[in-house]
């Protein structure tokens, strides 16, 4: 695959994955509006990997407090925060699991893979964003999460199995909806797309087991280490612009690009 082709990919997932946009949307336009090839499902799991290795250098501190809590969490001690964090971690990985097994075997996650769909979504979602951050309390920090509110992030972000949602725009709303305030409801969403990550990276990895080769395995590592860069870029500055700046950007964009998606599909 050509060397652009590769940094478009990845730039697109490392950009999107962790601002709330959408990158499984534009990740499915991409072929679908400017008719490059799709990129198949060898590169869609190494851009994974590469935003799943820059969220946990990103966030290591927070990463190493959740896995120092498994251990105690094997034997039911629930007396730290890591302990904690980790069965949080579990408990919101569940629904996201099971939904996205559910529309897999049924074929309606493919169903879900339109231009209209992600249109929809792209706006119906930015404007709840902006209704939940807008509205939403800011008296929890992330140190005060809870297994009752691991469920109901868990719940939110199975919707955004939804083309067009965005797992971290979704997670966000249903923190900021909990009353955390805009740096620590991203930061919970972040943790949660770990887990989140591994599981799809695996699922699509299972998939495609037998379809590599040493052509495609060398785009994949070219289009992970894209990836990983663009998305360290992009927590970073998105972590940065919220000690300061609300989500609205991010909802004009998701309703801007919204709306052009919904004139393309139904002109």
């Amino acid at each position: 695959m050509a060397l652009t082709h590769l940094l478009i990919l990845a730039l697109i997932q490392g950009i999107t994955e962790f601002l709330p946009i959408s990158s499984s949307g534009h990740l499915i336009l991409l072929p679908n509006l400017t008719g490059i090839e799709d990129q198949g499902q060898t590169l869609d799991v190494a851009v994974h990997v590469g935003t799943l290795l820059a969220v946990v250098l990103f966030f290591w501190s927070d990463v190493k407090i959740a896995a120092k809590g498994f251990a105690p969490l094997l034997k039911g001690q629930l007396d730290t925060q890591g302990a904690v964090w980790a069965v949080c971690l579990l408990i919101a990985t569940v629904p996201v699991v099971v939904l996205g097994l559910v529309l897999t075997l049924t074929g309606y996650a493919d169903a879900l893979r339109s231009t209209a769909v992600i249109g929809w979504a792209m706006l119906v979602f930015g404007v709840v964003l902006y209704w939940a951050d807008q509205t939403g309390a800011t008296a929890k920090q992330a140190s005060d999460w809870t297994v009752k509110d691991a469920l109901i992030m868990g719940l939110w972000q199975a919707i955004a199995l939804i083309p067009g949602t965005s797992r971290s725009g979704i997670t966000i709303t249903a923190g900021r909806r909990l009353g955390y305030d805009r740096e620590n409801a991203a930061r919970l969403a972040m943790l949660m797309s770990i887990p989140t990550i591994i599981a799809s990276g695996t699922l699509l990895g299972l998939e495609m087991r037998h379809e590599a080769d040493v052509a495609i395995l060398k785009d994949a590592a070219i289009a992970a280490g894209f990836a990983f860069v663009a998305a360290l870029g992009a927590l970073a500055l998105m972590m940065r612009l919220l000690k300061s700046t609300s989500f609205t950007p991010y909802v004009v964009y998701r309703v801007v690009v919204g709306v052009i998606l919904l004139i393309i599909a139904y002109s």
